[in-house]
């Protein structure tokens, strides 16, 4: 990245994160032609979504921007954080109260996302993880946490594992093998959800796994190997 200060330069790649294909030195380039350089403060701040959206379309030959395979969504999303806007998701869930032993027969959960309330980041690039407790019956969530500090990480993927290494389940778009093994060492069973969908549908469907738990699951709940039955749940790692 240019010898820019590591504030804006965080803006950038988090910026990147939520453009699927456009790498940070792509995503500079188009900063550049848009607004000028030096990049500084004030030259994020006058990106707007119809000069991103030109400049990504230009990358493959779309001047108007119409088709780029980028969701309107993604590109505003990317815009609030050139601008700084990162730690003011309008639709980021509250984080409720939680105490150990609050929720019997529970287990913790990891969400890979980049905005709101959903299941919509790939493991290596999303910006948080939202963690929820969750019951047969009942979820809540108990923590956010950002993943900004792994950009700086010796291994990036190890640095996520450990991010959150006191769940059991953990949802992502994706997530390639080397980090899947990662993940599996630090005893969190990976699941990819490849289409973005909400944090109340995905949690709500998986609580139908607590009726017969697979042994993995029947330990992390407590559970004699007796009380388990064979995971037969379709999930991909």
């Amino acid at each position: 990245m240019d010898a820019i200060p590591r504030e804006l330069a965080l803006r950038i790649a988090l910026a990147s994160r939520v453009l699927p294909g456009v790498d940070i030195p792509k995503l500079l380039g188009i900063l550049h032609e848009r607004v000028g350089s030096p990049l500084d403060d004030e030259k994020l701040k006058s990106v707007t979504v119809t000069n991103l959206k030109t400049g990504l379309g230009s990358l493959d030959g779309e001047e108007d921007g119409e088709d780029i395979g980028i969701g309107l969504a993604n590109i505003k999303l990317a815009v609030r954080y050139l601008w700084g806007d990162e730690a003011e998701d309008e639709d980021l869930p509250e984080i409720q109260p939680y105490q150990s032993g609050d929720m019997p027969e529970s287990i913790r959960v990891a969400i890979g996302s980049n905005s709101g309330a959903l299941v919509n980041g790939h493991f290596g690039s999303c910006i948080r993880f939202l963690v929820y407790q969750l019951t047969a019956q009942d979820y809540r969530l108990v923590d956010i946490r950002s993943t900004i500090e792994a950009d700086s990480a010796e291994d990036r993927n190890l640095f996520r594992a450990e991010l959150i290494k006191d769940c059991h389940v953990l949802f992502v778009q994706s997530i390639g093998g080397p980090a899947a093994a990662k993940v599996i060492r630090a005893d969190i069973y990976p699941i990819k959800v490849p289409d973005a969908v909400s944090v109340e549908q995905q949690l709500t469907e998986f609580q139908s796994v607590f009726a017969a738990p697979p042994p993995w699951f029947a330990k992390a709940l407590g559970r004699s190997a007796e009380q388990s039955v064979r995971f037969s749940h379709d999930v991909g790692c």
